[in-house]
């Protein structure tokens, strides 16, 4: 296609913030004609939650398009330097007479498309802010299936809900869209798993943040301004990273600056995500509202938490019938186990700790009796413990990286 008036938009991917512009391209073109008679190569990729595969465009590609009437040309160009750096860009060629029209209409219908396009497909993403590494999110847990009170979901999506649809009334009282979560608890008791349920309820993409390989607050901000719109910024175990090493260590004015300051409205509708194990031991300025809206207690497993992985794992739906269930509902209420340990023990065949998650058949008598002997056995332990301080047992919980 030739221009003799031609003018050129440089379209180039960047990171902080991303250009929105360039992401929508990525997404927008594969869907018009990306196979034409000058397309040489074409990306094909297909993941087990796709139902079909998915194009997408190779350097030095072309694509046309055609907009009320006038003819565009994108093309894909991506350049590696001796370096080791990669510059990914898209450009896009027509008439020069109409740059008005591109700029003001185009540009805004192909970031619009993209939104849509993103929306159809509902296929989440999963991105590490620190390393940059990407992959689709395929977390299976929905409200549904999380071991959890019914009480609190109810309580969780109705505050979701109602962030989501309140876009004019932060505009019109002038905050910044965006919802803090706190998630606090024992490790094992489900925070991973409610941060996947609430992403995939939501259908927003998941950017994870590891503050231990921040070196300073701009690095803290680069990264932190890398997310996007409708997106949840994961932060685990919050206690363990702020302020621990006060030289080259981003510090805790930088982290508030950036959740209440004037960065915190670069962007909408946008939640982020604390965990920790230990709650008390986080600095009360990190608590208030505004920061973390909601603090959400994730505890150790209760009945009705019991009876959702009950039905998860065993596909018992009427288990207060059981004969074990009133054994097992009280040991529950007296002892702490957390709902990992229970679905460790359901997956267990027998009592030689060998965990099987390849057989589908069930013996749900025999599973409900190897979790009533491993309760009665962890309420032993906690008797023979019972003059250890609650502390020292939070701090064995804590010390490591398992926190959920």
């Amino acid at each position: 296609m030739n221009y003799h008036h031609g003018l050129t938009f440089i379209i180039p991917e960047e990171s902080s913030p991303s250009n929105q512009v360039y992401d929508a391209a990525h997404l927008y073109l594969p869907t018009i004609h990306l196979i034409n008679s000058s397309t040489r190569t074409i990306r094909v990729t297909k993941t087990p939650r796709r139902e079909t595969v998915k194009l997408a465009i190779e350097s030095g590609e072309q694509v046309p398009d055609t907009f009320d009437g006038i003819d565009l040309n994108w093309l894909y160009v991506v350049e590696k330097h001796p370096s080791g750096c990669v510059d990914r860009r898209f450009e896009l060629t027509f008439q020069k007479e109409h740059k008005d029209k591109i700029m003001t209409f185009y540009l805004a219908y192909v970031v619009r498309r993209s939104e849509a396009i993103k929306q159809e497909s509902k296929i989440l993403n999963l991105r590490n802010i620190n390393t940059y590494d990407e992959v689709e999110f395929e977390h299976p847990a929905t409200f549904e299936t999380i071991a959890m009170e019914p009480s609190l979901k109810r309580k969780i999506i109705k505050d979701l809900e109602r962030f989501v649809s309140r876009r004019e009334f932060y505009k019109k009282v002038g905050k910044a869209w965006k919802r803090g979560y706190l998630l606090y608890g024992p490790p094992g008791t489900g925070k991973s798993s409610l941060i996947a349920a609430i992403a995939n309820y939501l259908k927003f993409d998941v950017f994870e943040l590891e503050l231990d390989a921040i070196d300073s607050d701009s690095e803290l901000k680069r990264a932190l301004l890398s997310t996007t719109n409708r997106s949840i910024l994961v932060i685990e175990d919050i206690d363990c990273s702020v302020n621990k090493d006060k030289e080259n260590r981003f510090t805790l004015s930088g982290l508030l600056n950036f959740m209440d300051g004037l960065w915190s409205s670069c962007g909408d509708e946008r939640i982020i995500v604390f965990t920790t194990n230990h709650k008390d031991r986080l600095d009360p300025v990190l608590l208030r509202p505004g920061r973390m809206d909601v603090h959400i207690h994730m505890s150790y497993c209760t009945p009705s938490a019991f009876r959702i992985l009950a039905s998860n794992y065993l596909g018992v739906e009427d288990l207060d019938r059981h004969p074990l269930y009133g054994e097992i509902a009280g040991l529950l209420e007296s002892t702490k186990v957390t709902p990992a340990d229970v679905c460790e023990d359901f997956l267990r065949k027998n009592d030689d700790d060998v965990v099987d998650d390849d057989d589908d058949e069930v013996d749900v008598d025999a599973a409900l009796e190897r979790v009533a002997k491993f309760l009665k056995l962890r309420k032993l332990e906690g008797a023979n413990n019972i003059d250890e301080p609650e502390t020292q047992e939070e701090e064995k919980a804590g010390n490591g990286s398992e926190s959920e």
